[in-house]
């Protein structure tokens, strides 16, 4: 009897052990989801409280919350727009868009001959790229517009355009010198046999090889460029050339801001850069990986 009663106990505590570490896993999974749908509440509710206040009037702003609009007002759309919203969109579009390109260009082909080569003055290079990341803008406005005013570029596209260019290219050579080491050295040992250059392995083998993180790279500086609003307001005085961020402030009276136009105005620049990151989602959480685990 007792050897039974020892099996039987043999038997039972594993199981007994698998339901104790099932629960547990179970409570910690119900716990990772619960802070996740919470996290997700904080973030997602401000932005469905600015589109369903975008087609309130302005009375029912104060006087109605937290409610639903009684009369849906898509007239605040195309005020925001005949104020010049237009103009600010097209502005940010181009800013955006010419930024990005440099960007990226510049960072993948730093990134390569930093990737690839080995000396005293790469390493001091790169060296020097680090400390970029640690420069604070608000440090350099002062310096930035003196230098700006003497190439005459203030009050003009590029003085944004080539200002985040030289902020963001630390962080892009970065990512992308992080995903551009782990490409074998066999692929371009075979590619210069075959008579290929040093440009033509960079442009044939790593550039099609890093899809990922460059796309990732071009997400992040979207994200910049299309929400920076210190250098933008600094840098440019005509309205015509306004971006978006700075453009809206426009929008604000001194004695009465009509918000629910305001809110219209907001949602009307956060529309391109939602839909970028829902397009390029994918591309984001795996050249992001890609270059942490990789790299």
């Amino acid at each position: 009897m007792k050897t039974e009663n020892l099996q039987t106990q043999e038997l039972t505590f594993p199981a007994v052990k698998r339901r104790q570490l099932t629960r547990k896993t179970r409570l910690s999974r119900n716990l990772v989801f619960l802070g996740l749908l919470i996290f997700a509440i904080m973030i997602l509710y401000p932005l469905f409280w600015m589109v369903i206040s975008s087609f309130k009037s302005y009375k029912e702003i104060y006087s109605n919350v937290w409610a639903l609009p009684s009369e849906w007002h898509f007239e605040n759309y195309a005020l925001a727009w005949e104020k010049g919203i237009q103009n600010y969109f097209l502005n940010s579009a181009y800013v955006t868009g010419f930024s990005i390109l440099l960007t990226v260009m510049t960072g993948t082909m730093a990134a390569f001959v930093l990737a690839r080569y080995r000396s005293g003055w790469i390493d001091a290079s790169l060296l020097f790229i680090i400390g970029g990341l640690m420069m604070n803008p608000q440090v350099a406005l002062i310096p930035l517009f003196e230098i700006l005013s003497l190439f005459n570029l203030i009050d003009t596209r590029w003085a944004l355009i080539l200002t985040y260019v030289a902020y963001r290219l630390p962080l892009t050579i970065i990512l992308i010198r992080a995903f551009f080491i782990t490409v074998p050295h066999e692929l371009s040992e075979s590619a210069l046999i075959d008579g290929c250059s040093e440009f033509g392995i960079y442009w044939r083998i790593y550039l099609p090889l890093s899809i990922p993180i460059v796309i990732t790279s071009v997400i992040i500086n979207a994200f910049y460029a299309w929400n920076e609003f210190l250098f933008a307001t600094v840098f440019i005085n005509s309205s015509e050339l306004k971006t978006i961020p700075s453009g809206l402030m426009v929008f604000r009276d001194a004695l009465r801001t009509d918000w629910g136009v305001l809110l219209s105005g907001m949602v009307i620049a956060s529309v391109p850069m939602v839909l970028l990151l829902i397009a390029l989602q994918k591309y984001l959480v795996r050249g992001l990986a890609e270059g942490s685990v990789k790299g």
